[in-house]
């Protein structure tokens, strides 16, 4: 797929791993537009400041798409809780599923079908890795971004036939702010693979490009995604000593 000329709509786009992104598609030629909190972008492109924490704020969004009609729409905003689920307060966990799940299933509503009409376009969704090893500690992470990847295998035999393309992308854990301090600190105590954005950003833009179908990065952690889905009960001991250092940095037994 050539992307110059298209129109791109990335959530988050002004963050860690979205800037990188967006500098990539600039250079592709496109016409950016970047949905985030951020009152301005240090790039040259259009920009919805929106609140995709509730269903009113997606759905202002989500109209504004509409009337945008782009060809490319790419659901990269998301949040991360790291810690005992009983800690995480109510409003985290709904913040966590509408940031991470509802968010991108209204949106890509709000613009397949203009997508449907032109014969033509692609929803982008990127997950996560832990949405396929399920990691302890991270449960309402890893439960939305599972929800996401079912999401979009869903979409993607819906829409078959359509010209509207689906593509997954799920990346291991990538050094940008999303990761707070213990999380850094569990990934140091547990040897974590943790990528570099412009790698990840990379790898993403040349997924889009290529209209992949299911894409997940890293190794080891793509070769577990596979053996989880079969065997997850072997999965479940590879992982149990992390799950003891996650316990002690929260002091739970």
């Amino acid at each position: 797929m050539r992307l110059k000329g298209k129109r791109v709509v990335i959530t988050g786009g002004a963050g860690g791993l979205g800037n990188r992104i967006s500098a990539l598609m600039l250079k592709k030629g496109v016409r950016l537009t970047i949905v985030d909190r951020a009152k301005e972008l240090p790039f040259d492109a259009d920009l919805i400041t929106g609140d995709l924490s509730t269903q009113e704020g997606i759905f202002a969004i989500g109209q504004t798409l509409n009337e945008l009609n782009p060809d490319i729409l790419v659901n990269l905003a998301g949040m991360q809780y790291f810690g005992p689920v009983e800690q995480q307060d109510a409003n985290s966990v709904v913040l966590s599923y509408m940031l991470n799940l509802v968010a991108p299933v209204m949106l890509a509503q709000a613009v397949i079908p203009a997508m449907r009409d032109r014969g033509t376009g692609q929803i982008v969704n990127i997950g996560s890795i832990f949405g396929s090893i399920n990691f302890a500690h991270f449960a309402t992470y890893s439960s939305a971004k599972a929800g996401l990847k079912g999401f979009s295998e869903s979409l993607r035999r819906e829409l078959n036939g359509s010209g509207v393309g689906v593509t997954y992308i799920a990346p291991r854990a990538v050094k940008t702010p999303l990761n707070s301090e213990k999380v850094m600190q569990f990934a140091e105590l547990t040897h974590m693979n943790m990528d570099e954005p412009d790698m990840v950003a990379k790898r993403i833009v040349k997924s889009i490009i290529a209209d992949k179908k299911d894409v997940y990065l890293g190794f080891p952690e793509s070769f577990f995604v596979r053996l989880n889905a079969v065997l997850p009960r072997i999965v479940d001991g590879s992982l149990a000593a992390n799950d003891k250092i996650a316990r002690k940095l929260f002091h739970t037994q």
